[in-house]
């Protein structure tokens, strides 16, 4: 079974840090991009970074971009976010996905995965 488990969340102040982390087992890891993504209450799921296959390449929401840090273990199977200068609005249950969707022509292949998710609540 596919399994991708998050820990690592709780409460932190204004200013303060977290890791995340992502366990994922039951799918070839080192071939899907991976992410992070963040629902707060009341909105949509929205993403927050994202890294590929090799990890060569990374991507951030302009809201977190140069205070949070993607990273992967391929050996280990595990997904990481480091979470620096935390403000209120991080606020959100975290989830990490896994994608190795391909469009050909009108037809999508491939996988999309979510995790369980873990609250990460920031105070001020």
């Amino acid at each position: 079974d596919v399994q991708l488990q998050a820990s690592g969340g709780g409460l932190v102040q204004a200013g303060g840090s977290l890791r995340l982390s992502c366990a994922a087992s039951g799918f070839t890891f080192s071939r899907y991009t991976m992410g992070w993504f963040r629902q707060a209450p009341g909105n949509q799921r929205k993403f927050v970074a994202g890294i590929s296959e090799d990890a060569a390449l990374t991507i951030y929401t302009d809201a977190v971009e140069g205070r949070f840090t993607i990273s992967r273990d391929n050996a280990n199977n595990t997904l990481d976010l480091q979470m620096n200068n935390m403000q209120p609005e991080d606020t959100a249950v975290y989830y990490c996905n896994a994608d190795n969707r391909q469009r050909k022509g009108w037809e999508t292949f491939g996988n999309n995965y979510w995790g369980q998710g873990t609250q990460v609540t920031v105070s001020s």
